[in-house]
């Protein structure tokens, strides 16, 4: 199971770490029950010991950082939200409304809402 982080959202987190000075700083990403479509994703930034290595799986960008020069990220999902987000990245964009961080390219998605937090399986 897998899950991209892209350079801007490696980015970005990296400079939240940077700005907070906590070098332990994780994005957490969680799908529950709800929204406008079915499903939601939630996310939230953590520090890595509140990490549970028997509930969560941990993506790191860490050796395509190191090779090129990109920014180091850690993104932590639990195994229910891994399922339903696997082969999905995770992006940051900036629009008129403002930035977020953001799940993009979610495999078994049929639908999504327009801010797109929220999304249907198929």
């Amino acid at each position: 199971m897998n899950i991209t982080i892209t350079p801007r959202a490696a980015h970005r987190l990296q400079t939240i770490s940077e700005t907070d000075s906590n070098p332990e700083l994780a994005l957490r990403v969680s799908v529950e029950s709800g929204g406008c479509h079915g499903f939601q994703y939630l996310m939230s930034l953590i520090n890595a010991k509140d990490i549970d290595p028997a509930e969560d799986t941990v993506f790191e960008n860490e050796e395509v950082a190191r090779k090129t020069g990109d920014y180091k990220a850690k993104i932590v999902m639990d195994e229910p939200s891994l399922e339903l987000l696997k082969g999905s990245s995770i992006d940051y964009t900036m629009e008129l409304i403002g930035s977020q961080f953001k799940v993009t390219g979610i495999p078994g998605a049929k639908s999504s809402c327009g801010c797109g937090t929220s999304f249907d399986i198929a």
